[in-house]
């Protein structure tokens, strides 16, 4: 269900109304910032992300759709995201990068490919659609099982079930 400050501030985001920001940090800044520091422990930087949160849910308010999310898992998914990309860039920026001469990423020659696992997302289509949905939401949006059954609203050991059967189905497309 659904509250009157949550039908609120939707209504203001959709709007752009400026009020919707003060409104969520009111009832949304303490719980975010509880998601951010589970990720990063300095309180500097989990500040910093926070401000950074807040930026990408104004930037990003249109696109808000309360029938696929409920909008704390909706902004959840902001906070979350927007900390694991401090903690990356941070890790980018402390020396740990790329040694090309070493690699071998740049010697993989056309032949080593599987040339039919490179269209995987033709072959997606293929199969149940609510295969698909699991597998593009584990798989080409990033998230974890559990976050996939907060997002699709679908019970967790469905989640598995389905993956696992979609998985399944790929494999007798590539291994017939």
């Amino acid at each position: 269900m659904i509250s009157a400050v949550e039908k609120q501030i939707v209504s203001l985001l959709q709007d752009g109304d400026k009020k919707a920001i003060n409104l969520l940090y009111q009832n949304y800044a303490d719980s975010l910032y509880g998601v951010i520091q589970k990720v990063i422990k300095d309180d500097d930087t989990a500040q910093d992300v926070l401000q950074e949160t807040f930026v990408k849910i104004w930037r990003y308010s249109k696109k808000y759709d309360s029938s696929k999310a409920k909008l704390f898992t909706w902004l959840y998914r902001i906070a979350y995201n927007t900390a694991i990309d401090k903690v990356r860039s941070q890790k980018n920026k402390s020396g740990n990068e790329v040694q090309i001469e070493t690699s071998a990423v740049y010697k993989i020659t056309s032949n080593e490919l599987n040339q039919d696992v490179l269209d995987i997302k033709k072959h997606l289509n293929s199969i149940e659609e609510k295969y698909q949905i699991v597998i593009k939401a584990l798989f080409f949006e990033g998230m974890t099982q559990q976050e996939a059954s907060d997002e699709l609203e679908i019970p967790l050991g469905t989640i598995k079930s389905r993956l696992k059967i979609g998985l399944r189905e790929l494999k007798k497309i590539y291994n017939p």
